[in-house]
């Protein structure tokens, strides 16, 4: 596993644009995609409408991904 960053590329609001994010984010961000049944699209969609514009993309991905997971560990205790 490799902490550099990977760039893969997404549909936001009809427009492909590049997301940097670790390999263990990516992962998870579409582990989650699949347990919501929508597409990671759309999930970055979400994602992206609830940011505030003091955040970047891939930073708001990032508070995403560990808020869920931490609230799947908090509903497993």
């Amino acid at each position: 596993m490799t902490a550099r960053p990977v760039k893969h590329s997404v549909t936001l609001h009809g427009h492909r644009t590049s997301i940097s994010l670790e390999a263990p984010f990516w992962s998870e961000l579409r582990k989650i995609a699949r347990e919501k049944s929508i597409p990671i699209n759309a999930l970055v969609a979400q994602i992206d409408a609830a940011r505030g514009m003091d955040s970047g993309l891939a930073s708001a991905i990032r508070v995403y991904v560990l808020e869920t997971l931490k609230d799947r560990s908090s509903k497993a205790d």
